[in-house]
């Protein structure tokens, strides 16, 4: 059925990558711009690829985003695989960092799929790992206070997340729950261990009925939207800004929120002045970069390579256009680069 909420008033998500496309050379060259508006312009530096930052020796931890970055979900991005290669024999540190809802070993078998060698990362960490942690250990007083009883939205045809081993109880009735949890945008939990699929407005119209009973929410994936293929793919942060707009209480797992970003520098047993983030996503990546004090490179060719006006993978958005979208998210790179490439 479709209720029609409203949510989606525009076209749906279209897309917007060009693969196998002839990468245009260019000078690198330092920018500070002034938007005239009163408020400080964006200030970064734009460059080919990443080994002046790596090479300059300042940074020792590489905080690396997934998807946008180092593949499109199906395939790795030209160039990615060998770029990790170098950063590893200059001897930095690497992470995934990934606002994936899937737990951290299925990220990595996914890697290993898409022709990644997993033992060239220090580690991986996923919104949907830090979820499984946090609702196992209950040592977080935000957490303790959660019931066990739960609404769950996930996935269908990317294959249902899993809650074996939480001691969780999905309902399927908003009057039972306690709490909603939120790892999909496909399908709502069934208490037999089925997905029933949902569209979203559908999905939504079940968010309205947890509003009005005011139960917390837990988002396991903050992304709105991620890169697949060619196309962009609505994410569980997507519901989850909904739910606040109609007055939700929301806790997110993961970029921008610090709590991924105090994570990676626990395991790396180091401080955010030697990290560096990876992103293609202003509002997760690069405007958590910032909230937490790590220094960032904006990757232009992911999620918004549609609004930067990019048709072919590498091609150098305009400066200006970077500027103005930046200023739109509240977020400041260090870097920008066309692509994840040396």
């Amino acid at each position: 059925m479709s209720i029609g909420l409203g949510f989606f008033s525009g076209p749906r998500p279209h897309p917007h990558v060009v693969f196998g496309g002839r990468r245009r050379s260019r000078v690198s060259r330092s920018m500070a711009i002034s938007s005239g508006s009163g408020k400080a312009a964006p200030c970064f530096q734009s460059l080919d690829g990443i080994r002046s930052i790596a090479e300059n020796g300042r940074y020792k931890v590489w905080l690396l985003d997934q998807f946008g970055v180092l593949h499109d979900g199906k395939k790795p991005y030209p160039g990615a695989i060998s770029t990790l290669e170098s950063l590893a024999s200059s001897g930095l540190k690497m992470i995934i960092l990934s606002n994936s809802s899937r737990r951290a070993s299925v990220t990595v078998e996914k890697m290993k799929t898409l022709g990644f060698d997993p033992s060239i990362f220090l580690g991986t960490i996923t919104s949907g790992e830090l979820t499984y942690q946090y609702l196992h250990r209950r040592d977080d007083p935000w957490f303790a206070k959660l019931g066990r009883s739960c609404i769950h939205m996930t996935w269908s045809d990317r294959g249902a997340i899993s809650l074996e081993g939480l001691g969780l109880q999905v309902v399927e009735s908003v009057k039972d729950a306690d709490f909603i949890l939120i790892h999909g945008t496909e399908a709502l939990g069934l208490s037999t261990g089925d997905a029933l699929p949902m569209d979203l407005e559908d999905l939504e119209l079940v968010l309205e009925h947890c509003a009005d009973k005011r139960i917390p929410m837990v988002v396991a994936n903050p992304d709105f939207v991620t890169v697949e293929e060619r196309a962009l793919r609505v994410m569980p942060g997507t519901l989850a800004a909904k739910y606040e707009k109609l007055g939700g209480e929301v806790r997110w797992m993961g970029k921008p929120d610090k709590v991924i970003y105090e994570s990676a520098i626990a395991m790396a047993g180091s401080d955010a002045s030697e990290c560096i983030a990876v992103g293609d996503s202003l509002h997760h990546d690069i405007k958590g970069a910032n909230a937490a004090g790590i220094e960032s490179v904006f990757v232009t060719g992911g999620v918004h390579a549609d609004e930067l006006g990019l048709s072919d993978f590498g091609q150098v958005a305009d400066a200006k256009s970077i500027e103005a979208l930046a200023s739109k998210h509240e977020a400041n790179p260090s870097y920008v680069v066309p692509s994840f490439s040396w």
